[in-house]
């Protein structure tokens, strides 16, 4: 039986009565604002003090793999509880105190989803609606402020989801008034598009199975394009119709992996991939076409030297493009032609599967590490520069049961804080110089 808790009134009057700082960067959807992994705020601290950061506060959640958003002061993430019985749910926290505000939680056995530590993409918030996915396809929008209920949708079951080995993944993306999921569904139903105010669908397109990867939507010769990095190939779409403009093929080998976000940088896309290594793609600026520019894999160049990235997403900077492989390793390419420049394994120690987001920062590079440690790096072309890193959460061994566990969910970045979770409890700490959000 579906539920909806939502706690006293006087929390919740309190929560809307307090003010968040208006000039500061909000964390609304899956990588930031713009969806591209940037933290735009000034203000930030150049160094930790010690070697754990200090905790603003800390609630108890359960397990999962969903990384937190922050948007209009609040702090959405979802867990999943399994005794006395299976459930998903989504909570709402006060940005400044951690005080709850709303929660809701559903009935939701796994079957045979792997990774069974919880829900997979983050909450989506826009205006003031809230958009969570689950792991086995449930799709809710709910009321942001109070957790009502404005529509729901079972993706499983109404479009046959030929479910991925890990469950669905991919975060939701808004364009105009469409939210758009990648799902895999029965037949032309892989990306479906439904109106983000009713839920009712609006279009669904290709038969290809779903990767974990989230879409992004970008502007290509004058018009809005949908990128999808499916199982089967790299795509753009017409965001209004689902219309296919270009595609490049990529079919999986062994098993479907792909879970990196593709990045954009000017007309150049970039795709990483855990088994087919990373590939580059010239958009072209008079039409809605795509050409590719080099495909580098571990087994076709020199000593190894190509990135193939597993749960993080790579970053591009000026001519050059920073990320971590599937064993955790940093790794430098240039950009034009994909060569590596250098490696580094001292940012998190090697092993399979091993994970590091990168978040851009003016000229630092924030790494969150699965190790729970925060590090404050300088990425240049002549190599990895630590400036700084301190332990903001101890791993746990829910989403992964090695040694002491990990830490792979994505953090956000808001209101000068850093707001992260494990497997028993979301945290946040104040980033900001001074400790005074301006």
């Amino acid at each position: 039986m579906a539920q909806i808790r939502v706690f006293p009134a006087t929390l919740l009057l309190l929560a809307a009565l307090i003010v968040w700082p208006s000039a500061a960067d909000e964390w609304p959807q899956w990588r930031g604002p713009n969806r591209d992994g940037v933290w735009a705020e000034t203000g930030i601290v150049d160094r930790f003090e010690s070697p754990r950061i200090a905790l603003k506060w800390r609630v108890p959640i359960s397990a999962g793999y969903s990384g937190p958003t922050v948007a209009n002061g609040r702090v959405y993430v979802t867990d999943r509880i399994t005794e006395p019985e299976e459930f998903e749910r989504v909570h709402c926290f006060d940005w400044q105190s951690g005080e709850p505000i709303w929660s809701h939680r559903y009935e939701c056995p796994y079957g045979k989803i792997g990774y069974k530590a919880g829900p997979r993409a983050s909450v989506l918030i826009e205006a003031e609606r809230a958009y969570s996915l689950g792991a086995a396809g449930h799709l809710f929008c709910f009321d942001a402020a109070d957790g009502t209920i404005r529509w729901s949708r079972d993706l499983a079951s109404e479009y046959k989801i030929r479910m991925p080995i890990w469950g669905i993944a991919a975060s939701p993306v808004i364009e105009d008034d469409l939210l758009i999921v990648q799902i895999g569904g029965e037949g032309d139903a892989c990306v479906c598009a439904l109106d983000k105010i009713s839920g009712e669908e609006r279009w669904k397109a290709l038969p290809d199975d779903a990767s974990y990867s989230a879409p992004i939507v970008i502007d290509q010769a004058g018009r809005r394009v949908l990128v999808c990095f499916t199982a089967d190939r790299i795509v753009g779409l017409d965001p209004r119709s689902g219309r296919l403009y270009w595609e490049y093929p990529m079919p999986w080998e062994k098993w479907p992996i792909g879970i990196s976000t593709p990045v954009l940088h000017e007309n150049l896309l970039l795709v990483s991939d855990s088994h087919q290594g990373s590939v580059l793609l010239k958009l072209a600026t008079d039409g809605p076409t795509a050409e590719k520019v080099w495909h580098c894999r571990k087994d076709s160049v020199p000593k190894g030297g190509a990135l193939h990235c597993l749960i993080s997403t790579p970053m591009i900077d000026g001519q050059h493009i920073y990320g971590a492989d599937g064993r955790g390793i940093l790794r430098c390419l240039r950009l034009a032609t994909g060569e590596q420049l250098w490696d580094d394994k001292t940012a998190v120690p090697e092993n399979n599967w091993a994970t590091i987001h990168l978040i851009r920062n003016g000229d630092h590079t924030w790494m969150f590490n699965e190790r729970g440690e925060l590090i404050i790096a300088r990425l240049t072309p002549d190599g990895f520069q630590e400036l700084s890193r301190a332990r903001l959460l101890d791993p746990t061994t829910a989403q992964l049961r090695r040694r002491d566990g990990v830490t792979w969910s994505h953090p956000a970045f808001a209101y000068r804080h850093v707001f992260a979770r494990n497997d028993e409890e979301l945290v946040c700490a104040d980033l900001s110089k001074e400790g005074v959000i301006e």
